[in-house]
């Protein structure tokens, strides 16, 4: 320490561990700048959809406790406060538990609370209150859903997305729309995503395993 203040590193150590606490912490941690700065953006998209033991080590040192508390009743008062609190919780139970228990049954298992609160929130029209770059993740929990009716409302929604975004984002929500379109074909033919069926000791079918073995499959 000099001069009274922490040096640069230990700021940032201490950022990393703090825990999240809060609705705002959640937003703060997950978006940052990146979705009104062009320039930062791509460094998150690579926290967000890049896989990384790193990120997922730094997600359940931070958020753990907190998704246990979210789970057990926390998010409903969340999403009561207002359309933001209700898109924390949406990413913490549906983003941050795939991160922290990555290639397991518990990676899945806060998706019905978080479909739930999407679907509440899109009833109520919160998405709207929401800018459209950061409005992608409410709908993800759609997206995630093995129900073809979800999947169908999920491409409709970024579809609108499209339209609604500006200039500057408009390719990053063209290739979240041809995203939400490959899990809705994935969910026509299969009727469920087959790369989960390991991890949720499903039996996989020879059309299944045919589709597991080509490179890229799964998301």
């Amino acid at each position: 320490m000099q001069n009274g203040f922490l040096s640069g590193e230990t700021r940032l150590k201490k950022h990393e561990t703090r825990a999240l606490q809060t609705p705002g912490d959640v937003l703060e941690f997950w978006y940052g700048d990146g979705a009104t700065n062009p320039d930062t953006l791509g460094a998150r998209q690579k926290m967000w959809f890049q896989k990384s033991d790193d990120t997922d080590r730094l997600i359940a040192r931070k958020g753990v406790d907190l998704l246990a508390r979210l789970a057990s009743g926390e998010a409903h008062k969340w999403a009561a406060i207002g359309p933001a609190e209700r898109l924390a919780a949406i990413i913490a139970l549906d983003q941050f538990t795939r991160n922290i228990f990555r290639d397991s049954a518990a990676a899945f298992e806060n998706d019905a609370l978080a479909l739930q609160l999407c679907k509440q929130g899109l009833d109520a029209g919160d998405d709207q209150a929401i800018t459209p770059v950061k409005r992608a993740f409410f709908y993800l929990p759609l997206e995630h859903s093995e129900s073809l009716e979800d999947q169908e409302r999920c491409v409709g929604l970024f579809k609108t997305l499209v339209k609604d975004v500006d200039d500057a984002h408009r390719g990053l929500a063209e290739s979240w729309l041809e995203y939400a379109r490959k899990h809705r074909e994935v969910i026509e033919k299969y009727e469920r995503f087959p790369h989960r069926n390991a991890a949720l000791d499903r039996i996989s079918t020879r059309a299944e395993n045919d589709y597991l073995a080509k490179p890229g499959a799964g998301f």
